[in-house]
């Protein structure tokens, strides 16, 4: 493996995917992590009449970066090159999008950790993922 991607949400097991994306990558030449946060949509118009397109997008961007923050740490302390994909819309589907347009090679990626009752009610983003993906899929508690 040399390209990975990486999609996280922030959580202490987007940390751990980081972590465990480092020991895979560590010693290849040209590895690269694309760090990807998928943030669900909001309509201006669901918050507020007051709130603009452009504020929730400055909304997004500051969430994303937010997420991105700690893992982004972890790959610039190990030297593994990475770069950052901040999107907006249904997290899952983005993410098997991302991974086919820039062919990684697998996916790495945290669990929220719902359990098994709220993960068969709500489905879970890494569910959606392992089905929709067609590279490996790597999940990280």
């Amino acid at each position: 493996m040399k390209k990975l991607l990486l999609p996280v949400d922030g959580s202490p097991s987007s940390r751990r995917a980081a972590e465990l994306a480092v020991r895979l990558l560590s010693g290849k030449p040209g590895a690269q992590v694309l760090l990807t946060n998928a943030q669900s949509p909001v309509m201006a118009w669901e918050i507020s009449p007051h709130v603009t397109a452009e504020m929730v997008n400055r909304i997004h961007e500051k969430a994303g970066r937010e997420a991105v923050r700690a893992a982004r740490e972890v790959l610039d302390a190990a030297g593994i090159a990475c770069e950052e994909h901040l999107l907006v819309g249904e997290p899952a589907e983005i993410i098997a999008r991302v991974a086919e347009e820039q062919r990684v090679d697998g996916i790495v990626m945290g669990t929220r950790g719902l359990g098994p009752v709220k993960g068969l009610v709500l489905g879970s983003v890494a569910n959606k993922v392992i089905h929709l993906a067609e590279v490996p899929v790597t999940l990280v508690k």
